[in-house]
């Protein structure tokens, strides 16, 4: 059987943090290049930040390097109110991969005590399909499609939960396709 992951990470939740954005759970760490979320340098997530805020892809990017800039991702994040964290903390892998489809979640993560450090955050943002179905089933809302908000509540207060698509390379849609689901989303938060 397979052994239980815990969590590698703490929370990121900056002071003022205006949106909560959720994944399922980290890569292994062989697969990292840096020591923050969404650290597989072939992840497009930090892609589609420096797209839709910077109008280049290549903006959280070391030039000449394949990996990211810890340094500057969490300056923007923690400047921006963008907080991070994962549906699971702890899971088992059924196979040796950080394919979702083979993630046993064994303890979700307790996301209203997340929201509670954070009181300014205004919208949950769920980054793949099994981010969104934990959340959903925790806080028995429905699960919104691919660029759609639903509103839910955790201990009265109101949110809004966003569901966009992954930003693994895995997922089959081009990186502009997908910064153009985020941007609807962001549009709503930042100015962008």
């Amino acid at each position: 059987m397979n052994e239980v992951e815990k969590h590698p990470l703490e929370p990121f939740l900056p002071p003022g943090a205006r949106i909560l954005m959720l994944g399922s759970f980290p890569p292994k760490k062989e697969r990292w290049c840096m020591d923050f979320f969404y650290p597989n340098f072939i992840n497009d997530m930090w892609r589609i930040f420096g797209l839709l805020f910077f109008g280049d892809k290549a903006h959280f990017v070391v030039p000449g390097e394949k990996r990211f800039d810890y340094d500057k991702v969490v300056a923007f994040c923690r400047k921006e109110g963008v907080a991070i964290y994962d549906t699971a903390c702890e899971v088992r892998r059924l196979k040796d991969n950080a394919s979702d489809r083979f993630l046993e979640v064994v303890r979700q993560t307790d996301i209203a005590a997340l929201l509670e450090r954070i009181p300014e955050c205004r919208a949950v943002v769920v980054t793949g399909q099994k981010a969104a179905e934990t959340l959903a089933s925790r806080f028995q809302c429905a699960v919104p499609q691919v660029g759609c908000s639903v509103s839910f509540q955790v201990n009265g207060r109101e949110l809004c939960l966003w569901r966009m698509p992954s930003s693994s390379r895995a997922y089959p849609l081009a990186l502009e396709k997908k910064a153009a689901f985020y941007k609807v989303m962001f549009s709503e938060y930042f100015c962008i």
